[in-house]
């Protein structure tokens, strides 16, 4: 097993700025494992510690001393039992699990010979619609919105949680300039009270956004609900991490869809379990994003593609092919900045740039 952290900065053009701060760059962990065959899975730890607690530095350190010295030497099947033994293992840390996880499933899919979609019981689709955060006040949101347009992008959400009156005119300036037809959705990172969402969401009524994530405090179900009864679809995010925060989501019905990420859930497999649990519960489901690099973003893709139901009015956050400055892929994800497509090459169907490959310590 072998580590590789990584540094990127984003492209300058598609900073998100929202109420957890600024994502301008990322520090990630690259994650190799090699079976006794010598087939290799890569990983990806995508954690930013402002939004996870997890970065590269805990995830290479718990990976090196905690879950490398009771992994190696097992087998590599059934991957869902060495998933569980992350968890008996290692408290929380999602994320650095989902790394691990990730390369796990990767190297099971290629030593079967099919991409890692077949691998999880798919592909129900192989396309996956995508959109983009834009953020930023004024002439700095139509800077941002006219590179995602020059990259391809045609859907949106515009970041708001910063207080009411400058979201309401945010996304005022967003709605004049992506046009009256356009998808267009809000997020506000768990960043109102319960009181400012709601006075929010109807006041954002007239600029015909489609949806609102996470409005009020990742804790607050009963402020979630209070959004929703209002009418306008509720897509959780930073509420649902592990199984049981979706167990209580759905109980309290609080959300019309759910925000999954493969860091969040703590790999692949445990993504498209929630995901069907949701599903099973009349619920939407999307595939949402902590920034991923393009190994992170194949692990999305995948899942998405292997979700039995996934959301037909909600577009994913698939956007690692786009949102870095560079790619560490050897050969990007096909996406055109609307949809990100599906391969047929085993596993993720990507590996690491050879340099990347060769620094693998």
């Amino acid at each position: 097993m072998h580590t590789l952290p990584v540094s990127l900065p984003v492209h300058p053009q598609l900073v998100v700025r929202g109420a957890r701060g600024a994502h301008d760059r990322s520090d990630f962990l690259l994650v190799r494992v090699m079976t006794s065959d010598d087939v290799a899975g890569y990983g990806e730890v995508s954690a930013t510690p402002l939004w996870s607690g997890e970065d590269g530095t805990s995830a290479e350190h718990f990976i090196r001393t905690v879950l490398a010295p009771a992994i190696v030497g097992r087998s590599l099947t059934p991957v869902g039992a060495l998933e569980s033994l992350m968890d008996r293992l290692l408290a929380g840390n999602p994320f650095t699990k989902a790394g691990l996880a990730t390369a796990l499933w990767d190297a099971y899919a290629r030593t079967l010979d099919v991409p890692l979609a077949v691998a999880l019981g798919g592909p129900y689709r192989d396309r996956v619609p995508i959109k983009l955060s834009l953020s930023g006040d004024g002439v700095e949101l139509d800077e941002v919105h006219r590179a995602a347009r020059e990259l391809g992008f045609r859907a949106f959400k515009v970041k708001v949680g910063l207080g009411v009156d400058g979201d309401v005119a945010r996304v005022a300036r967003a709605r004049e300039v992506v046009g009256p037809e356009t998808f267009l959705g809000v997020d506000a990172n768990g960043g109102w009270s319960r009181s400012e969402a709601v006075r929010a969401v109807r006041e954002l009524a007239s600029y015909g956004v489609r949806f609102v994530e996470q409005p009020v405090a990742s804790s607050d179900l009963a402020g979630l609900r209070a959004v929703r009864d209002i009418g306008l679809p509720v897509v959780a995010d930073e509420a649902v991490f592990g199984l049981s925060d979706l167990v209580a989501l759905v109980r309290a019905e609080a959300a019309d869809c759910v925000s999954l990420y493969v860091g969040k859930s703590g790999g692949p497999g445990r993504a498209l379990a929630m995901g069907q649990l949701a599903a099973a519960f009349g619920m939407d489901v999307l595939i949402g994003s902590n920034g991923e690099l393009g190994i992170g973003a194949a692990a999305q893709l995948h899942v998405a593609c292997a979700l039995p139901a996934l959301s037909a009015e909600f577009p994913s956050d698939i956007i690692g092919a786009h949102y870095y400055a560079e790619d560490i892929l050897a050969q990007r994800l096909d996406s055109d900045g609307t949809t990100v497509r599906l391969g047929d090459q085993p596993g993720l169907g990507v590996v690491p740039r050879p340099d990347l490959v060769h620094a693998f310590r």
